[in-house]
């Protein structure tokens, strides 16, 4: 069983997204998580505003729910290059995996591919511009936007410039790193700094 087959199916198991596996046992691991058929076959997650306000914090309201932005080079996300799954903070699907994430220097995590009908897309022509927005498929969730043709060496000439407050990680055994959790190096100067004028 590969890493993909063995930590999504175990993860998975856990969350509100299900997939076939579980919905039509006859179907192998394998032939449903393998990198080419696997499906989120999310169920969609439906909730109030309330219900979303609480089960959120406030930016990650304002992103999923409000197609906010957050600033370039805050979150922490951007710089993680561990091997694992990213899925939506908002539901728990499975959004990208770690081996599709590349250094674009844009401020955002970003990815040349997300996983098979795991992401929404729609024209976006907020700001005075057209743009490609993604979102969750499960509970539609504000992901970020892509953009084509920037010439990225990447199998697919795309970037999926994603805020990094609408994921979650899941490194390759299956443990969380929660955003609070990860340092780059910055956040821990930052946190010195503002913590010693506190």
């Amino acid at each position: 069983m590969t890493f993909v087959t063995a930590r999504l199916r175990a993860y998975l198991a856990r969350t509100p997204t299900r997939l076939a596996l579980r919905q039509a046992p006859s179907l192998s691991a394998a032939q449903t998580l393998n990198r080419y058929t696997l499906r989120t076959m999310a169920t969609k997650v439906e909730k109030t505003e309330d219900e979303w306000r609480a089960v959120l914090s406030r930016e990650q309201f304002r992103v999923l729910r409000e197609k906010g932005t957050e600033r370039a080079n805050t979150g922490a996300y951007d710089k993680l290059f561990d091997e694992g799954v990213y899925s939506c903070a908002g539901c728990g699907a499975p959004l990208y995996e770690s081996k599709t994430k590349f250094n674009s220097g844009c401020g955002w995590p970003a990815y040349y591919e997300g996983l098979p009908n795991a992401i929404n897309r729609h024209v976006d022509k907020s700001w005075g511009m057209e743009r490609i927005e993604i979102t969750c498929a499960a509970c539609g969730g504000h992901l970020g936007h892509v953009f084509k043709g920037e010439k990225y060496d990447t199998p697919t000439d795309e970037r999926h410039c994603v805020n990094s407050i609408s994921l979650t990680f899941r490194d390759k055994d299956g443990v969380e790193k929660p955003q609070d959790a990860v340092d780059d190096g910055v956040w821990s100067r930052v946190k010195r700094m503002v913590g010693s004028v506190l």
